[in-house]
């Protein structure tokens, strides 16, 4: 909850100070107390030039009454002070968060009528406006509005703008708080079915590697004893060198390894808007992260550039400790990541190559955008330091025409099938958990968006470029 200061309901007033007050104060007249003005000062004008006192009188009083309005507001002396809760704070898209103001007066009279303005971004909805009446002293007042994004992004919640006014309209004065709040609209997930993809090791088991060799003593490498630690596990040897109590280390099992590679180069996707390729490619690499860290993988999110996107431990793998609560934290970055990632100026993935190549990456899952002769190549490689592969290559153009045919797509998923990988095709509207079970080899009844004869092709094709896989190692 975001608090603001507190706020005083009229200038101050005294010195240069007091008369930059009455200037804003006069500043905040309003239509109508503008026109007052300005017909009371026609009036007198025109009561000298005819000579008519009763004229006169009333065109002091039309152009008094807004300055009095003005006075009596910058001299009043309330204080108040405003708050924000949003819950939550981090949303996926589609879904609304609810934000809660709060008013609280802390002067000891009460105030007049007050007008709340919230700054929110059109994506969010029109800004939300509220009438207070009348707040007692140290009385407090909340209301509440939600907000939604079709869009993924980070949105700023605030300034929230306080409107004094007069009891005839006449002025206005406009104070802004300074705090503010973050909105994190993350991807849409989907929960992907526990299904085991063709040559996959499991998060724990096949995928464990013994961390220690057991060729002799003096492979051992040993640690101080802790409190707890089984005395028959103590190294004498070690302790005799060391000058204390050294115990044998345990064997550390580490988890699976599996990358994500998002390709975010802009040349490979047309149109946008959340119904696009690359909010489907952003999203469906979301959901797959969250799957891998859920089975107990450690999880590399990877772009086209070659960077691992935050959300990493120190191996630059999320989630490589048995601590959940750090594989939940490290989930939370990535899909902030995901958030606000964006098309690269990139026009290739050798660095994303570059990177995959420098050792066993164990699985890749992999979302491409259009690919060329000269990509399809480059990403076909990839396949070559991984114990299993399986790529998703969205033909945007299919995207953008509905019924278009995948012409040059079907070339590209032959190479990347040639070289090893299980390669789907995805068409607009294709559901990913149904994709999910055909790269496991299933088939499922259908695949949203396209045909049943490229359904089962695609599981086909993806099981046959299937291979063994041991498991990759830590």
């Amino acid at each position: 909850m975001a608090s603001g200061s507190p706020a005083a309901g009229g200038g101050p007033s005294s010195g240069d100070e007091g008369k930059s007050g009455l200037r804003a104060a006069l500043g905040g007249l309003t239509t109508r107390g503008r026109s007052f003005l300005a017909a009371g000062i026609a009036a007198a004008v025109c009561a000298y030039v005819l000579g008519q006192s009763d004229l006169l009188r009333v065109g002091l009083l039309l152009a008094v009454l807004p300055l009095i309005s003005a006075a009596v507001l910058h001299r009043t002396r309330y204080r108040v002070a405003a708050s924000r809760g949003l819950t939550p704070s981090r949303v996926p898209a589609g879904s609304e968060a609810r934000v809660q103001l709060r008013m609280d007066n802390m002067s000891r009279m009460p105030t007049g009528l007050l007008m709340l303005q919230d700054h929110v971004p059109y994506v969010l909805g029109p800004r939300p406006r509220f009438v207070l009446d009348r707040v007692e002293p140290g009385g407090r007042r909340e209301v509440s509005y939600r907000v939604r994004s079709d869009l993924r992004g980070c949105y700023p919640l605030g300034p929230l703008q306080l409107r004094l006014s007069d009891p005839f309209g006449m002025c206005e004065l406009t104070r802004s708080f300074s705090a503010a709040d973050l909105l994190t609209v993350i991807p849409r997930t989907d929960p992907l079915p526990p299904v085991r993809l063709a040559g996959e090791a499991a998060g724990h088991g096949d995928g464990r590697q013994r961390s220690l060799a057991l060729a002799g003593d003096d492979d051992i490498i040993p640690r101080a004893y802790r409190h707890g630690d089984d005395l028959r596990r103590v190294h004498w040897r070690s302790t005799a060198r060391y000058g204390e109590l050294m115990v044998r280390r345990e064997e550390q099992p580490q988890r699976t390894r599996c990358t994500v590679l998002l390709d975010t180069r802009g040349i490979a996707y047309q149109g946008a808007g959340p119904d696009s390729a690359f909010e489907w490619a952003v999203s469906a690499a979301a959901s797959v992260l969250v799957h891998m860290l859920e089975r107990g993988f450690a999880v590399r999110l990877l772009t086209d550039t070659g960077s691992s996107l935050p959300g990493a431990g120190a191996d630059g793998y999320a989630g490589s400790t048995q601590d959940s609560a750090n594989a939940a934290d490290s989930a939370g970055l990535m899909l902030d990541t995901l958030a606000v990632v964006d098309h690269s100026d990139g026009a290739g993935l050798s660095r994303a190559h570059d990177v995959l190549r420098g050792g066993n990456e164990g699985l890749l899952v992999a979302f491409f955008g259009d690919l060329d002769e000269e990509q399809a190549a480059i990403a076909a490689r990839m396949r070559q330091r991984c114990g299993a592969a399986v790529a998703f290559v969205l033909d945007s153009g299919t995207w953008l025409t509905s019924g278009a045919v995948a012409g040059a797509a079907d070339e590209r998923l032959r190479v990347l099938r040639e070289a090893g990988w299980t390669a789907m095709a995805v068409p607009a509207g294709a559901s990913l958990p149904e994709l999910w079970r055909l790269a496991a080899g299933e088939r499922p009844a259908a695949v949203s968006g396209g045909s049943p004869g490229s359904s089962g092709s695609s599981a086909s094709s993806g099981s046959s470029a299937s291979s063994a896989w041991s498991g990759g190692r830590s």
